[in-house]
């Protein structure tokens, strides 16, 4: 009798993990549905992502007002699919679930982070807000719900920092294209982008090693206005605006 005891409570305890780790099967199945649903996801805004900084890279080859008003225009207009993209991303993280898989597209948002700051710095030589980047992308800007999809303070950091780094050749190839009074514009803009980010007490290793290169772009950028100063091609305008 005891040995039929024991072997039945032997048999249920082999049900009862045989039960528990298939609930785990389970949930790894789920989980790994998700990441993958998410990659392929991210993929296409990574695709987006190429496709507007190809059109943006226009910009380098020629300084004309109105051709780079033309490739503002179309790059915004390419961001139409970026929300659609993000709106069917945000589908697939489940509630209150943003940090667990947040590194699938956080590249990629530092991306787009750049991509609409340097679309906006074209349009209007200023800075962008957290708040224009976060309608550009049909997002949030912090997460003010549990399950608010949003683009991260490190992430648009990031981002600026990227800005800086394109701004560095956009100056050079300005001089190129003989527009000698946009590198003293990206200088000063640059100057007090870089002013800002030594006002924060960076903590993340990787923004903190990407705002190191911000140095290194503003001496870039000082070069070029140096040597456009010394052989006499610095425009009225900008004598002006530094007196």
């Amino acid at each position: 009798m005891a040995e039929s005891e024991t072997g039945e409570r032997n048999e249920a305890e082999s049900k009862a993990v045989t039960s528990l780790f298939a609930s785990f099967q389970e949930y790894l199945s789920s989980d790994q549905e998700i990441r993958e649903e998410i990659r392929t996801v991210t993929r296409e805004l990574e695709q987006s992502a190429r496709e507007i900084l190809a059109v943006l890279q226009a910009v380098h080859q020629t300084p004309n007002p109105e051709v780079v008003k033309r490739i503002c225009d179309k790059s915004r207009h390419m961001f139409s699919t970026v929300k659609s993209q993000y709106k069917n991303l945000m589908e697939k993280i489940p509630v209150g679930q943003y940090y667990r898989f947040c590194d699938h597209w956080r590249f990629v948002s530092q991306r787009f982070a750049f991509l609409g700051a340097f679309i906006l710095y074209l349009e209007s030589e200023r800075l962008i807000t957290r708040q224009e980047l976060a309608e550009m992308l049909g997002v949030q800007v912090d997460r003010s719900t549990s399950d608010g999809f949003h683009i991260d303070l490190d992430d648009f950091l990031t981002g600026l920092l990227l800005l800086a780094n394109e701004l560095s050749r956009f100056a050079v190839n300005s001089v190129t294209a003989a527009d000698y009074g946009r590198p003293f514009r990206i200088a000063a803009f640059v100057a007090e982008l870089d002013a800002g980010f030594r006002l924060l007490n960076l903590k993340n290793d990787s923004l903190r090693k990407k705002f190191d290169g911000l140095k290194y772009d503003l001496k870039k950028i000082e070069e070029v206005v140096y040597d456009l100063t010394i052989r006499g091609l610095k425009p009225a305008s900008a004598v002006t605006e530094t007196t």
